[in-house]
């Protein structure tokens, strides 16, 4: 299954002819074309005293552009042909395959927008949202540590990591080091900035205390971003972002958990004994950690609202297959029966809402537009989605849904995470009682 995945051709890239600046897609699957323009890239023509209405094609909330086309089609053949055959021995055994990592790599799924530059593949943020989805598919675990080492860690360093950082960071990250973002504590979950995690300043840089709990990717990142107050004095305003290396004395990886479900993702305790790190770890400015952490966690939760559509698709295919081809009872196909019916047919309009309150989000984040409340919505709906698609394709499937033989257990055990980790459904539904409430008082 290895040599499998080396064959495999990395994934999609886009090309820039120099003199027409026309974007051209090659990918493993298609010869070179022009790449199609999604709505949200389609420069918005302002100021103009005409405008042509019959020229401005509409676009439905789901059409992907080549790349992102590209994307789907070659993280499904990946994700079927190399992770399904592994993905129950790693729920059993509670521990990622070192080779599975390594195949992510190499398919260019930890570097999807990295810039080229850094050896990264220089696609979109909806690219990355595509190839979380098709990898929650068949492995939800797999999909969350794809989707934290991109939306997060790797966002962080692009947006707020000097240039000196991003050179000597992005090119591990895109090919060869996991990262893992390090905000949570036993005290401070929902109520972030309550960290009790210190760091001082000494005269060669920094030195941290403290410890942190729930670190997803834990056990496989050789990089971590950790939040720390910087200045206790100051409440969350002295919150400091630090970029600390694996190798780094004083910091170890201590518990990992048993969980209920995403059982392959490690997840530890992390601690942090005098660590000390150098000057140039420091990310950004100091103190202006909680304004990161809040930006991070609003492009996160699309990732993770990407990860339980996926999950609910994969549940409901697994289910929906069995009982309109196999599973019999009274003579006729189960799915035959209209109250079977009505239940897939609610179950998939569930889904396909879910899925567009997620790429509306992407597509506003990529536009630059706000996005903060339909992230939240994106993730409070499919989070609540996949749990409910994933319990009734059970019930559907009978004992066969109900034994460890197949997938449709453990897909409901791994929905369960997605209504708790990067802001609970309680955290979501305030967000956006908030923003609603400023948008209609007067």
């Amino acid at each position: 299954m290895a040599s499998l995945a080396r064959s495999m051709r990395p994934l999609a890239r886009v090309a820039v002819n120099a003199s027409s600046r026309t974007p051209t897609v090659r990918t493993p699957f298609t010869r070179s074309v022009p790449a199609a323009r999604c709505l949200s890239t389609t420069p918005q023509r302002r100021n103009a005293d005409v405008v042509d209405l019959d020229s401005l094609e509409p676009t439905p909330i789901f059409h992907l552009n080549e790349v992102e086309a590209a994307m789907a089609d070659s993280v499904s053949r990946f994700a079927n042909e190399v992770i399904l055959p592994k993905v129950r021995d790693m729920d059993e055994a509670e521990k990622m395959d070192p080779a599975v990592v390594e195949q992510c790599f190499e398919q260019g799924l930890m570097s999807v927008e990295i810039p080229e530059k850094y050896g990264g593949a220089g696609m979109n943020f909806t690219s990355a949202i595509v190839g979380i989805e098709e990898l929650a598919k068949v492995d939800p675990s797999v999909s969350v540590m794809v989707d934290v080492h991109n939306t997060l860690v790797v966002t962080a360093i692009l947006k707020y990591g000097t240039e000196e950082s991003k050179k000597k960071w992005l090119p591990r990250l895109a090919t060869e080091t996991v990262g893992s973002f390090c905000l949570s504590e036993p005290v401070s979950g929902s109520d972030a900035f309550a960290l009790k995690t210190k760091a001082e300043k000494t005269a060669d840089g920094y030195k941290i205390n403290g410890s942190k709990m729930w670190i997803t990717n834990s056990m496989e990142a050789g990089f971590f971003i950790v939040f720390a107050n910087l200045y206790p004095e100051k409440g969350y305003k002295g919150i400091t972002a630090f970029i600390v290396d694996k190798e780094n004395p004083g910091l170890s990886i201590a518990k990992k958990e048993k969980k209920l479900g995403i059982k392959a993702s490690s997840t530890c305790v992390l601690n942090f004994d005098e660590c000390e790190i150098p000057k140039g770890n420091l990310l950004g400015k100091e103190g202006d950690g909680y304004k990161y952490a809040i930006g991070l966690l609003n492009e996160g939760r699309i990732g993770i609202a990407a990860q339980m559509t996926g999950l609910a698709i994969g549940s409901f295919e697994n289910a929906a297959k069995y009982v309109w081809n196999d599973r019999k009872q009274f003579g006729m196909l189960v799915g035959e029966f209209q109250g079977m019916q009505h239940q897939l047919a609610q179950a998939w309009t569930e889904i396909t809402a879910a899925r567009a309150l997620v790429y509306n989000a992407a597509r506003k984040k990529e536009a630059g537009q706000d996005f903060v409340i339909d992230a939240a919505m994106a993730k409070l709906y499919a989070s609540q989605v996949a749990n409910r698609v994933s319990g009734q394709a059970i019930e559907w499937m009978g004992g066969m849904g109900f034994v460890r033989e197949g997938l449709a257990e453990k897909y409901w055990r791994d929905s369960k995470i997605g209504q708790i980790y990067e802001g609970t459904s309680n955290i979501q539904l305030t967000t956006i009682a908030k923003l609603l409430q400023k948008e209609y008082t007067q």
